[in-house]
């Protein structure tokens, strides 16, 4: 079975510190939902809140329509995968995986076949009866990720599980949970640091910060739209220049790095107005031939086969980084004086104080339903 989730104004506090503050959001039936932020953010907190681990001061939370505020963790019907796995070393795969089951009373049967179903579906049978220090860590989180989900939980909870992980694995095992989770179809709440691992597997992300959900929505919407400045810096690489909105005569006019562009799909401000423009690399225009636009200088140039990513420096001092698609032809000599476009409909315009995304904040902060 798999259910909804429903976080109605709940609120956590340690002490005098308020880590999570009347915070609400909708979790849908069979979503792979992602909790991301920096360290400290509050999303473990909350993931806590939902096992049942730690108490919650203010607020409710519901699976479908069931308060489960008062509810012992151990009949939430919920599974659980670690950081650190948490698997016994004392018993071989087969035994971890078949461990809830034995704990529920299923039939002996019924715990060897479902078993061996999760085993199979995780790719670990081929070291069914071996013991744990015997695997990879990759190998181990699969026997976690088996043993959590044999049992059948409502809900799938996942708290950084790949972060002991080096490099490569964290990429496998990425696809292989995100694969088992459509799979099976169980609601799967994650929490990660990682923006790009959250990217690569979430239904929607919620980005936190200081406790409070920044832009709940896809990884396109987050990554082309960030709801504000927080958002647009911690989802991808971007540039941030300050620049000056006013009304032109096509619509808006951007005044920005000592070049004036047009943009006429912001609504024109009364006065003008400043503002923080925010430009991923692969946003920037970069034509040898231009002769107008940002005034740089190229400073470096990293040729990565597919893209070469340039360091450059606009006329004001300011460092950006550009990246362009390779040519066969040798990139721009470090020392280069070049103008800079930037793809207009793409780039993302805050207000001053950074809080307020000028192209879609209605959308962008349409939050938990």
């Amino acid at each position: 079975m798999s259910i909804n989730i429903n976080v109605d104004g709940v609120t956590k506090r340690y002490g005098d510190v308020t880590v999570i503050d009347n915070l609400s959001l909708h979790i849908r039936e069979g979503e792979f939902f992602t909790l991301l932020g920096p360290s400290g953010c509050g999303k473990t907190t909350l993931l806590r809140m939902i096992a049942g681990f730690n108490s919650i001061e203010q607020g409710d939370i519901y699976f479908n329509e069931r308060r489960i505020n008062d509810v012992e963790p151990a009949k939430r019907r919920i599974g659980m995968v670690f950081q650190n796995y948490a698997i016994f070393p004392h018993l071989s795969v087969r035994k971890n995986v078949e461990f809830g089951l034995r704990n529920m009373d299923v039939p002996r049967k019924e715990v060897a076949d479902r078993a061996q179903e999760y085993i199979e579906l995780v790719q670990i049978g081929k070291w069914a009866d071996a013991m744990p220090d015997r695997l990879s860590g990759g190998q181990q989180q699969r026997v976690a990720l088996a043993r959590a989900l044999v049992t059948h939980p409502d809900v799938l909870l996942m708290d950084e599980p790949l972060s002991n992980l080096d490099a490569k694995l964290r990429v496998e095992m990425r696809e292989a949970i995100r694969e088992i989770q459509r799979r099976v179809g169980t609601t799967t709440v994650y929490v990660t640091h990682d923006q790009e691992e959250a990217m690569a597997v979430s239904d929607r992300i919620a980005v936190m910060r200081d406790g409070v959900i920044q832009h709940l929505g896809t990884p396109r919407e987050l990554y082309h739209r960030p709801a504000n400045e927080f958002v647009a810096s911690f989802v991808g690489r971007t540039n941030f220049l300050q620049g000056t909105l006013a009304a032109g005569a096509g619509g808006s006019e951007l005044s920005v790095a000592g070049a004036t562009l047009e943009v006429p799909d912001i609504p024109a401000p009364a006065s003008a107005t400043p503002v923080i423009v925010s430009v991923r690399p692969e946003q920037f225009v970069l034509d040898p031939q231009a002769t107008s636009g940002i005034p740089a200088t190229v400073r470096d140039g990293m040729f990565l086969g597919m893209n070469t990513h340039y360091a450059l420096e606009l006329a004001d001092g300011t460092q950006v980084e550009a990246v362009q698609e390779s040519e066969y032809e040798d990139g721009l000599a470090t020392g280069s004086q070049v103008f800079l476009d930037v793809k207009r409909h793409r780039v993302n315009i805050y207000s001053a104080d950074g809080l307020t995304n000028l192209r879609s904040h209605d959308a962008a902060l349409a939050g938990a339903e």
